[in-house]
């Protein structure tokens, strides 16, 4: 398992329809093959910068089941023009304890 985290900054004043965008674009990637789970985190101090925390099976789940199909077109339609910038992502795997 791989855990992609998207630090995503929204323009000022878009704050609530980008999370409206999310709730709707949530469906769409949590339909495609290798998605385990999905959870978006708004921040406190800076509320325009959110943080999208995805479970996949596999780098690879992610990338050629998602981001190289028409689903991340449609995700990326619904939540996109929101953006101050590109996002940036993140894999990350477990440090065992």
């Amino acid at each position: 398992m791989v855990l992609e985290v998207a630090l995503i900054d929204v323009l000022p004043g878009h704050e609530d329809d980008f999370a409206a965008a999310y709730a709707q674009a949530h469906a769409v990637i949590t339909a495609v093959e290798g998605c385990r789970s999905v959870r978006m985190t708004r921040g406190v101090e800076t509320p325009t910068r959110f943080v999208l925390l995805v479970e996949w099976d596999s780098v690879q789940a992610h990338e050629e089941n998602f981001r190289a199909t028409e689903a991340f077109g449609k995700w990326r339609a619904l939540i996109g023009p929101h953006f101050a910038g590109p996002p940036h992502v993140e894999h990350f795997v477990d440090v065992p304890a």
